[in-house]
């Protein structure tokens, strides 16, 4: 058992370097943003490639956790910024190649939608995707303990610990938004690595947020405030999510001041609020932000449950196509209305 991830080569990493090798090679990429192996066992943190022989590091495997659109959009935002202090003759294009699984893909789509950068200033490397490793699982694997060795063996994950070895089926310790993806396969790509398997419980997607809404409204409410009072606002959510851009964060604003510094429930949930509602047709489920939270904040029930009604209400999936338009930001007269409430009228 070796303290890295696995010790072999796999066909995708292998056809990723050569095409990373490749772009950097000639010039049609300035860096890649991609993943390399992480200084503790079974993890995965991204990189950024700008020389040729720089690329044997990028790695792909169960491990790679984050969205990498998030870069990709910092990156390219810095560099049209700095632009703007520079002569027009002096002026230059940068183009960012990004390894992309299929929720990547889609925010990358949505980046391009709303019109953050251009087509032409981002290279697709699309990777298949078979889930990646929940980070509380796998905690719960090694019992608490602190892993010092870990590898992937097919489809088992091993970890040893100072009390010895313990393991699981890979599948048993994937995120809970890898376990019903429907676009495992990226949207879109300039190039392709491999093909993957399709995910079988993929029709199972909106099962838990079926249940939840069926719930009279007293009892969501009162799970969503026992899930808002686990939140200490470290803002990690919004930070590494790929759709949260704004130069000034509502909650970071002073004038006016829309979330008090302070601990109260009420600003908590607020921000919470609307976080969510910023993400209306645009979460992806990539699951970045559960991951990432220290506290284990069921913030996935309730952007699933968005997702759900942009989907009953609009017909719409974010992300997948670059001609599909948000929700919130076009009209069609079959919309439905479903989502109006009057309550002073009870009507529509």
């Amino acid at each position: 058992m070796s303290g890295g991830t696995a010790t072999v080569e796999n066909p995708v990493e292998k056809k990723l370097r050569e095409e990373a090798k490749r772009l950097l090679a000639d010039k049609k990429v300035d860096v890649i943003v991609g993943y390399e192996a992480g200084t503790l066992p079974l993890t995965a943190t991204p990189c950024f490639i700008t020389a040729p022989e720089e690329a044997d590091k990028l790695v792909w495997n169960p491990c790679c956790t984050q969205n990498l659109a998030k870069f990709v959009h910092d990156l390219l935002s810095q560099h049209h910024e700095a632009q703007k202090r520079v002569k027009p003759e002096a002026k230059r294009k940068k183009t960012v190649g990004v390894v992309a699984r299929g929720c990547t893909t889609r925010s990358l789509i949505i980046h391009l939608q709303e019109k953050q950068y251009g087509r032409d200033e981002v290279v697709i490397l699309g990777v298949p995707c078979g889930g990646y490793v929940d980070n509380r699982k796998l905690a719960a694997l090694a019992g608490g303990e602190e892993i010092r060795e870990g590898a992937i063996d097919g489809s088992e994950v091993v970890v040893k610990t100072a009390k010895g070895n313990r393991k699981a089926p890979l599948g048993e310790l994937l995120a809970d938004c890898c376990l019903t993806c429907r676009f495992n396969e990226p949207v879109l790509a300039d190039v392709e690595t491999g093909k993957g398997t399709p995910v079988a419980a993929a029709d199972k997607e909106y099962e838990p947020v079926g249940a939840f809404e069926n719930l009279p409204a007293e009892e969501r409410w009162a799970y969503f405030e026992r899930e808002m009072a686990k939140c200490i606002r470290c803002t990690a959510c919004r930070n590494v999510c790929p759709s949260c851009y704004c130069r000034i964060c509502f909650a970071d604003q002073s004038q006016p001041r829309w979330v008090d510094i302070g601990e109260n429930a009420s600003d908590t949930q607020l921000f919470q609020l609307m976080r969510m509602y910023h993400m209306v047709g645009r979460c992806v489920d990539c699951g970045s932000c559960t991951a990432v939270c220290p506290m284990g904040v069921d913030l996935r029930k309730f952007l699933k449950k968005l997702d759900k009604d942009a989907r009953d209400l609009f017909g719409h999936r974010a992300g997948v196509s670059l001609e599909e338009p948000a929700p919130l930001g076009t009209y069609k007269e079959t919309d439905k209305e479903e989502f109006i409430f009057n309550p002073g009228g009870g009507g529509h």
